[in-house]
């Protein structure tokens, strides 16, 4: 009777075991399936989750056993049916991130337990699952301009892959619509940090939030310093630079510092012009000073007046200097004829409207 007893019984585990193994060859059935109809286009999606979910259910009662859970492909295959389940499904997100993880934790299962890497391919192809399902849901969510859940999936999707530009990018710019500059200025800080062609264009747009949005110059200085540094031949930073030291009141600051510049390259015409800068903005806000005097102050008007003239005086040679170098400046140009208009000089008011008008159109 023992021995009935304990055939009974090994006969009843043995079969248990082979039962759930049972499981796992389905799911790999299931799987080769869904490989033929995945990739078709006239299987509509609610058919292809069919066959998904049908697959992902031999993989419940697989790891549900205590004998076929410790199988590597009982948790890889669950992997894949999850994460192709969350990849392909863009119009129910809760059964997407529902789906997204079990995938996750599928993964991480199966990179515990397979030890002799018999799954490494499947586990590969799950990982770039998640991490396409990932940024889909988060374009998907920007299109829709529900920037907060995009801006959510693109930090998720850096997460999974530290070293995704594009990712950092898109989470900047949901961050940006969100007008959530924090958040702005360190993904867009992300995408400098690696190098991205859009460095300098990004270094812009923080310099720009930091100085409008934050109000914070200091801050605004020192990005400033960092970006002329990385691109010296750019003179826009420097530009702005300048204009920050001008605004505070302080242009013999502008003028050191670009004094300097220009004389490290003094066939340099964007140092000329910004030099010129520094005495037309100047004459620029006086301008706006003097438009607010009463026409009765003669004295007072013309004392503005002799001022303003003082500082484009100062300007010209600078612009001139510049279109020295770059006779087709079109900065140097547009601010001389400026200030030839302002004071009625139509002969060099011609000369330099000629000059611009003979420029290529942008």
């Amino acid at each position: 009777m023992k021995r009935v007893v304990l055939s009974i019984v090994l006969a009843g585990v043995v079969s248990s075991v082979f039962a759930q193994k049972g499981e796992v060859t389905e799911a790999k059935k299931a799987w080769g399936i869904f490989q033929i109809t995945g990739q078709s286009a006239s299987v509509p999606v609610a058919k292809k989750l069919e066959t998904i979910s049908a697959g992902l259910a031999h993989t419940d009662k697989a790891i549900a056993d205590e004998k076929s859970k410790i199988m590597p492909e009982a948790w890889s295959y669950r992997a894949l049916f999850a994460s192709s389940a969350a990849l392909i499904d863009t119009v129910n997100a809760q059964n997407s991130d529902a789906n997204l993880k079990i995938a996750m934790d599928a993964v991480a299962q199966a990179k515990t337990i397979d030890t002799k890497g018999t799954e490494k391919e499947n586990i590969t192809l799950a990982e770039n699952n998640i991490a396409n399902a990932v940024r889909n849901a988060g374009v998907l969510a920007y299109n829709k301009k529900d920037y907060k859940t995009a801006y959510g999936k693109f930090v998720q999707a850096t997460v999974i892959n530290p070293a995704d530009t594009a990712m950092y990018l898109n989470a900047g710019i949901a961050a940006r619509n969100l007008d959530d500059y924090p958040n702005t200025i360190t993904q867009f800080k992300k995408v400098i940090s690696l190098n991205s062609p859009q460095s300098k264009d990004l270094y812009g747009e923080i310099i720009g939030i930091v100085l409008s949005k934050q109000k914070d110059t200091t801050a605004a200085l020192a990005l400033i310093k960092e970006a002329a540094a990385k691109f010296p031949e750019d003179p826009n930073f420097i530009k702005t630079e300048t204009q920050i030291y001008i605004d505070k009141g302080d242009a013999a600051k502008s003028e050191q510092m670009l004094n300097t510049l220009a004389a490290k390259e003094p066939n340099n015409p964007a140092y000329q012009v910004l030099l010129g800068n520094i005495y037309f903005s100047q004459a620029l806000k006086m301008q706006a000073d003097r438009n607010k005097i009463d026409a009765k102050k003669v004295k007072e008007f013309n004392e503005i007046t002799a001022k303003m003239n003082g500082l484009l005086d100062k300007s010209v040679p600078y612009y001139k200097k510049a279109l020295d170098a770059d006779p087709k400046n079109a900065g140097a140009l547009e601010t001389l004829k400026t200030i030839y208009a302002f004071r009625n000089d139509t002969k060099n008011y011609d000369e330099i409207k000629k000059r611009l008008d003979a420029l290529p159109k942008q």
